[in-house]
């Protein structure tokens, strides 16, 4: 069932592409990172960042921090730092268990959790077949095995209609997992309108149906109280059951985004539909927790009361209290992820960059600081005699020289060659930052004005910084 909007089954909610996708972890608040370039003195002994009227960037390790994460995309690059002259690596591609395949281009994963619960499905399904055909003996357990390889492939099916939506209204999707309680569609970023929303909201529970449809069909072809209409009836009716599931309207199942899309619409406020179905989502999550043990126990789901009791009672209170818990997280995870995006276009380059001053690759460490203090400048670009910038010299790499060898340390041992990912726009702003930032992770970052002039430096721990200021403002 969906977990974050495009998928069968809810989910835990800390994946998320739009794991339509998981919140950023994010540590404790720390102070404001500056408004534009910073005009602060330095003396020749600190480095640029060192000094008590500035945020630190870094600390005194030379090590660097991870990039906040975006929207869908919580668990993926981090910043890398780099020595000189060699480029970061890219982060390897996410996985998520065995690959599949890719359909449409996109991968799809099954999680180590999925044999747990088909080796689940396969005892429960198992016993009911020999009650129902009590004459195919230890080979029932093959049969049931195929029934939960097949309601998996119904499921993936629900998740494939999720990705051709987001694929047909242009919205990457990163990859489908299969897991415990069913799949799910990270698709990296939300949709622009309430209609599309909706519509992708929408297409999976409505595959869900069409296959309950047509397994119904099926059923009338075969004899009843035989292997295959046992199958077929089994795979109907956990059809319907998924598409229902997921139609209620709560966060953060695929109804709940219907409800978002609708509240949307009529606001005209994508964060007042996001508050508004996460709230019913975790109504939904306690409603779950207490009425499926109290409906099971009543008898109104098909068995009799008194036969409800014992073991049977503690395995419905668990299963209702994990599929609560999934969604309540899941509800509260939508919530964060949509004061992030709200929150996001406060992240500019411009006001996040800091002042810098160009020196010649053989100037000594030292001198350069120098240069930096009298300009009132915090951050060093290495350029060539025609003033062309060639790298940037790693505040990390400076911390680590002592004092008394900085005259004697040129700036080009300290420098990271710029490469074309590593100069960004100043103009960039938002996602389109973090893009980016992410597309090639360095600790630094030449910032450049549309006519190519060099306009500063930008740290990405003062973009992290910004990124965790900005989430701590309540909406």
């Amino acid at each position: 069932m969906d977990e974050s909007g495009g998928s069968g089954k809810p989910r835990s909610g800390t994946e998320e592409p739009t794991q339509h996708h998981a919140p950023p972890t994010t540590p404790p608040t720390p102070p404001a990172p500056p408004e534009g370039p910073a005009e602060h003195e330095t003396t020749e002994q600190e480095t640029p960042s060192e000094r008590p009227d500035q945020p630190r960037t870094d600390s005194d390790e030379p090590t660097t921090r991870p990039l906040p994460a975006q929207p869908g995309d919580h668990d993926r690059a981090h910043a890398h730092s780099a020595t000189g002259g060699n480029r970061p690596p890219k982060p390897p591609e996410p996985r998520g268990g065995l690959l599949m395949g890719r359909p449409f281009g996109v991968p799809v994963y099954v999680a180590p959790s999925w044999f747990l619960v088909a080796a689940l499905i396969t005892w429960v399904f198992g016993g009911q077949l020999d009650r129902v055909l009590p004459e195919l003996g230890a080979a029932r357990y093959l049969v049931s095995l195929f029934f939960a390889v097949a309601f998996y492939a119904s499921v993936l099916v629900h998740e494939l209609a999720h990705t051709v939506a987001a694929l047909r209204f242009k919205l990457p999707v990163r990859r489908i997992q299969l897991q415990f309680f069913g799949g799910v569609s990270e698709i990296e970023k939300e949709s622009d309108t309430p209609g599309r929303e909706f519509v992708l909201a929408f297409v999976g529970p409505l595959l869900s149906l069409v296959l309950a449809g047509v397994f119904y069909g099926a059923m009338q072809a075969v004899e009843p109280g035989t292997v295959p209409g046992v199958l077929l009836a089994g795979l109907m009716i956990s059809n319907l059951i998924v598409a229902a599931f997921n139609l209620l309207p709560g966060l953060p199942l695929d109804g709940g985004r219907m409800l978002r899309a609708v509240v949307w619409k009529i606001t005209g406020k994508p964060m007042t539909g996001t508050v508004a179905a996460a709230w019913v989502g975790r109504a939904l999550a306690v409603s779950v927790l207490i009425g499926l043990p109290l409906l099971t126990q009543s008898g109104a789901l098909g068995a009799d009361a008194e036969d409800n009791v014992g073991m049977d009672t503690v395995m419905d209170a668990l299963l209702a209290a994990i599929l609560a818990a999934i969604i309540w997280t899941g509800a509260g995870n939508s919530l964060r992820m949509a004061r992030l995006r709200e929150h996001l276009p406060e992240l500019r380059a411009r006001t996040l960059t800091r002042r810098a001053v160009p020196v010649e690759s053989d100037t000594p460490l030292s001198e350069a600081l120098r240069r930096a203090n009298a300009a009132g400048a915090r951050a060093l670009v290495v350029v060539d005699a025609d003033g062309t910038p060639l790298s940037l010299v790693r505040e990390a790499a400076i911390v680590g020289v002592p004092e008394h060898r900085r005259p004697w340390v040129a700036v080009s041992g300290l420098a990271q060659d710029i490469t074309d990912g590593m100069r960004v726009s100043a103009e960039l702003s938002g996602e389109e930052l973090l893009d980016a930032l992410r597309a090639t992770p360095a600790t630094e970052y030449l910032v450049v004005e549309d006519t190519g002039e060099i306009y500063g430096v930008l740290s990405a721990a003062d973009v992290e910084r910004a990124f965790v200021k900005a989430m701590a403002r309540p909406s």
